[in-house]
């Protein structure tokens, strides 16, 4: 038996969440997502292989269908121990005010995050944020290295986009808008800045 979710022209998150929502409907039915951007693709692809579904790729045209048969989900032992704040970053300068004050205070930020070891498990960038993972950032470094300390830095797909950065990512990965709302609410402490 096999099920087709037809998500040719939605945006993040729709195309996630339709897949989703017939996954949790029935483990057993094999999917076929169809859609028609880079985004979506890479999104629904990461859903899958993180509920243990095997995923194929092929591509028509310019529609992309990703045939998702069921497997074993991925173990959520390896999570027990981990740390529980998540940070969401949602602009390139931290508060309100002086940009210049703004720049000097995310520097300082980052910074003092890498003495706290351990201390957090996901950085989320939105909105100008995304600036921030970008090539040419001045928080680069800080960013690279807390993701060798193992902390996940995440920028938001349909951000890169609008701000045309996708292709200058320069440190964590591509997420998108039900990924992060996923790990905002399971986060033991979510901080806003």
């Amino acid at each position: 038996m096999s099920k087709v979710i037809d998500a040719r022209g939605l945006n993040c998150p729709e195309p996630v969440i339709l897949t989703k929502r017939a996954m949790e409907a029935d483990g057993k039915t094999q999917l076929t997502t169809i859609v028609d951007n880079d985004a979506a693709r890479e999104n629904v692809s990461k859903l899958a292989l993180s509920q243990g579904y095997e995923l194929e790729v092929e591509q028509q045209g310019e529609h992309y269908y990703l045939h998702l048969t069921p497997g074993q989900p991925q173990c959520g032992a390896d999570t027990v121990g981990e740390p529980a704040v998540t940070i969401l970053v949602k602009s390139n300068l931290f508060g309100q005010g002086e940009p210049e004050l703004g720049q000097v205070l995310m520097k300082s930020f980052l910074f003092s995050l890498n003495e706290l070891d351990g201390q957090v498990a996901h950085l989320l960038f939105m909105n100008s944020g995304v600036r921030l993972t970008t090539e040419g950032s001045p928080v680069l470094e800080h960013l690279q290295v807390l993701e060798q300390k193992g902390v996940e830095i995440l920028s938001c797909g349909t951000c890169l986009d609008y701000y045309q950065l996708k292709d200058k990512l320069a440190v964590g990965r591509v997420t998108n808008m039900y990924t992060a709302m996923e790990m905002l609410t399971g986060a033991e402490r979510a901080i806003t800045i």
